[in-house]
């Protein structure tokens, strides 16, 4: 009797341990159970620790509250302005309703993940490539509004999305490589045009004060040939302002007039020289010019025995009563100064 009692106390210890093994079930913080009894939702939502079900009448399953990071795909497409790019993103989502993740949506993370891919392809189609490269923000924010629209019925909450990066053709990539350079040069050649017209401004003051001053000019020289100097490899050409030169042509005295008779006596006919009559009468008619003695009859001789023009401008080149002639009178004025 007492084997018989002993037996079955044992039995029944073994079936209700195994009863509590089957129905007991722990839920971590992280998580929470659903319940379902003949495939039926019960309403109740098991929070976490340790919890029992009626084993082969009830099903726990549980459904993870935390924030999942999901990666979208790189999507190619085409933007508003006719460029191929790639892209690729990601997405923080979380389940604020247990119940809808588990029964409106068969598989929450793969709906959330095509969803995005879509939505994805769709940004790319309606905006320009310059909004892709520096205008991210408000693509996240459009992106985030259309994948959170349908996944509020599924009890998912979109936390964040963010474009990774964007891929571009190595075409594409060297045209906005030569753009960025041709932009950089046309703001170097702005701020270096700036630079000169403020220089211009400065330089014309400075012209101004060393008009004023001629000597500063001089200071500004002697500045600048210290400077050069400073370099031994270099040459130093120094060159002489233009005052200093007028300043030497003022103060050299006027060139003084030769003496007629320094000059040499007209040459004859190139076969015979001057014949010593012709000399003579040259000689004299100088000693009469240069004398300021001759009265016009004796002028008119001495024109008349002059060898030529020239012989009579040499003559009369000096002072004799401020007459300068050019070339000999003709016959009818000679008679004139006779009478």
């Amino acid at each position: 009797m007492v084997e018989e009692l002993l037996t079955a106390a044992i039995a029944t210890g073994v079936g209700v341990a195994v009863y509590l093994g089957a129905a007991a079930r722990v839920v971590k913080q992280y998580e929470r159970g659903l319940v379902f009894r003949f495939g039926r939702l019960r309403e109740e939502v098991r929070g976490p620790g340790f919890t029992t079900i009626v084993p082969f009448v009830e099903r726990l399953r549980k459904v993870n509250m935390q924030i999942v990071t999901l990666p979208v795909p790189a999507q190619e497409g085409i933007t508003r302005d006719n460029v191929t790019v790639r892209v690729d993103a990601v997405v923080y989502f979380k389940v604020v309703d247990p119940a809808s993740a588990i029964v409106a949506v068969e598989d929450y993370r793969f709906a959330v993940s095509q969803m995005a891919q879509t939505s994805l392809r769709s940004i790319i189609g309606k905006s320009d490539l310059d909004d892709l490269l520096s205008n991210r923000e408000m693509l996240n924010q459009g992106l985030e509004l259309m994948i959170d629209s349908p996944a509020v019925g599924w009890g998912v909450q979109i936390d964040r999305v963010e474009i990774k990066d964007v891929s571009l053709p190595e075409t594409m990539k060297r045209s906005m490589a030569r753009q960025a350079e041709a932009d950089r040069e046309r703001r170097a050649r702005v701020i270096n045009a700036d630079a000169e017209l403020q220089a211009s401004h400065k330089l014309a003051e400075a012209a101004e004060v060393m008009s004023e001053q001629p000597a500063a000019l001089q200071l500004r020289l002697l500045h600048t040939i210290v400077a050069v100097a400073a370099e031994k490899n270099s040459t130093l050409v120094l060159p002489f302002p233009v005052e200093l030169l007028r300043f030497l042509e003022r103060s050299a005295p006027p060139p003084a007039a030769a003496p007629a008779r320094d000059r040499p006596a007209p040459a004859g006919p190139a076969s015979e020289g001057p014949g010593p009559a012709e000399v003579a009468d040259a000689d004299a008619l100088d000693t009469k010019v240069l004398d300021a003695t001759l009265s016009p009859a004796e002028l008119a001789d001495a024109l008349d025995a002059a060898p030529d023009a020239a012989g009579v401008a040499d003559a009369l080149d000096g002072p004799a009563d401020g007459l300068m002639l050019d070339a000999p009178p003709p016959e009818h004025e000679r008679d004139g100064l006779r009478e």
